[in-house]
């Protein structure tokens, strides 16, 4: 008998003091039955509910076995009988005393959230009926056909760009449409139909809303712009490098969808631009002549946009470098418009895979992104490319809450995509900073997944300042100013990385809803 069934009996057998009530006429005729079929049966589950049900009178109304006619022996002979039973001879202490406990409560944390998220994160496959209502109304409203709708020229073509057709889309308060007319005269709004079509009407900050339509924060938050990313990590034309072995072609500047916490906000501008075969050759050369990049990433803007001769050319021309063992396409395009995975770019995919692994790299925040179309899409990624990663970033009101973060990550790995990396949103623009989030809000989102969802489906979180710096808390050093001290893993070097007030992302007072909520 292990130390878990010794506990269990003591439990059991010790005489209680004042009784609470005899156990009543159908809890008696429950104990017989199951000790009647632990008896008889070659079944544990019998056993583990007869010990169960004896453990909760004795801790509810006082009674020992004994005092309802169940001798100490007999129910040690139970005991063995289901360790014997049992494929790995675990206890019925073990079981009863333990297992059960930590399933129940483990049950307990997991049926608040399924009770939660279907309101509080509700993925587009649970919203599919009402994103298909808006659909056919946004198609009467743009004149758009069913050819259009279906395809990535015909997406590109409709593009929401200006405020009058946004309006005519969207139900946006007064003052909302002329923020968004202040903003977009300095800064690209594009939404394609389809992306549009998530959107839920009457949602305060309506997390794709939120996304992809530029508030007046974007020119009234006041800071500091630092320089675009990735300016003093730029050793050649279109190429990035943070690390020895790992290079960035940023292949264009173009989006299907502009979002409204661009990383490369200074790299769009006011034209679509696929630069010259010079720009790209002078950018394979640089790859060429330094052996020890053997990681590439396309991206922009994103690679999807990229007509696929084009693509198909600079993959090519990345598997015929010896040293390049590897390829990454960074794309939001199968969730912006996902009528762009067609067979002819799937097969591109396929075929550069073939000759050396590639990988598709999104970028997925809300699972109100995943529809049966953007899951369809993932699925058919999934069958050409060694892996699809998702690069989410911490974005508030967006997916800032613990239910809202395992919805997305749950529904992204069932749609084909491995949760990869948690961005911190980043310090450098300060045209985004109401979008930002606490770090300690971001570990503990991060941290609540661990024993609560599967394992690969929680990400790792990291900051974006000189490198992917991870976030958790043994690599924060210390706190000055308000800003936090980060430590970078591969050199050591400390550096200063500027935090938000919990205060201020406690306030629900932004974007959208600051113009309906009352002061």
């Amino acid at each position: 008998m292990d130390e878990f069934t010794r506990d269990l009996f003591r439990e059991l057998f010790t005489p209680a003091g004042e009784k609470a009530g005899a156990p009543g006429q159908e809890e008696v005729q429950a104990i017989k039955d199951l000790l009647k079929a632990a008896g008889e049966q070659d079944l544990t589950q019998p056993i583990v509910d007869l010990f169960a049900m004896l453990r909760r009178i004795r801790r509810e109304k006082g009674y020992t076995p004994a005092d309802l006619g169940i001798e100490e022996p007999d129910l040690m002979a139970l005991a063995e009988k289901h360790q014997e039973l049992d494929e790995h001879r675990v206890t019925i202490g073990g079981r009863v005393l333990r297992a059960l406990s930590i399933v129940q409560e483990a049950n307990e944390r997991a049926m608040d959230y399924m009770r939660r998220h279907p309101r509080e994160a509700p993925s587009g496959v649970e919203l599919w009926n009402s994103i298909r209502e808006h659909q056919e109304r946004i198609k009467k409203v743009l004149g758009m056909q069913q050819e259009d709708w279906d395809s990535f020229a015909g997406q590109l073509r409709y593009a929401i760009e200006s405020v009058a057709t946004l309006s005519s889309l969207l139900d946006l308060p007064e003052k909302a449409v002329a923020d968004i007319q202040r903003v977009t005269g300095q800064y690209r709004m594009r939404l394609t139909p389809y992306y549009t079509s998530l959107i839920m009407p009457g949602v305060l900050n309506d997390p794709v809303l939120l996304q992809s339509v530029p508030t007046g924060e974007m020119v009234d938050n006041v800071g500091e712009e630092i320089p675009p990313v990735a300016a003093d990590h730029s050793p050649a034309r279109l190429i990035d490098q943070f690390y020895p072995r790992v290079a960035t072609i940023k292949a264009t500047n173009m989006c299907a969808m502009y979002c409204t916490h661009c990383l490369r906000i200074a790299h769009i501008g006011k034209k679509d631009r696929i630069y010259s075969k010079n720009a790209y050759r002078e950018a394979l050369d640089y790859i060429r002549n330094n052996p020890g990049i053997r990681d590439v990433l396309v991206t922009g803007g994103d690679a999807f946009v990229l007509p696929n001769d084009l693509l198909r050319w600079l993959l090519e021309e990345l598997d015929g470098i010896e040293h390049v063992r590897l390829k990454r396409l960074g794309s939001r395009i199968p969730v912006t418009t996902p009528q762009r995975m067609d067979s002819e770019l799937l097969d591109i995919l396929e075929q550069s895979n073939d000759r050396k692994p590639l990988r598709v790299v999104t970028q997925i925040n809300t699972a109100q992104e995943i529809t049966p179309i953007s899951r369809e899409a993932f699925k058919q990624i999934s069958r050409r490319v060694s892996a699809v990663l998702n690069q989410a970033v911490l974005l508030r009101g967006i997916n800032d809450t613990p239910v809202k973060m395992w919805k997305l990550c749950e529904t992204i790995q069932e749609s084909h995509v491995r949760p990869y990396y948690v961005f911190n949103c980043s310090y450098r623009n300060p045209q985004f900073a109401h979008l930002r989030v606490p770090v300690t809000v971001g570990q503990d989102i991060i941290e609540s997944m661990y024993g609560n969802i599967s394992g690969d489906a929680i990400p790792r979180y990291i900051a974006t300042a000189g490198g992917k710096i991870p976030l958790h808390r043994s690599n924060v050093q210390r706190r000055e100013n308000g800003h936090l001290v980060l430590k970078k893993p591969w050199s050591g070097e400390e550096v200063k990385y500027p935090d938000v007030a919990e205060e201020d992302h406690a306030d629900q007072r932004f974007a959208f809803a600051k113009y309906t909520m009352p002061e």
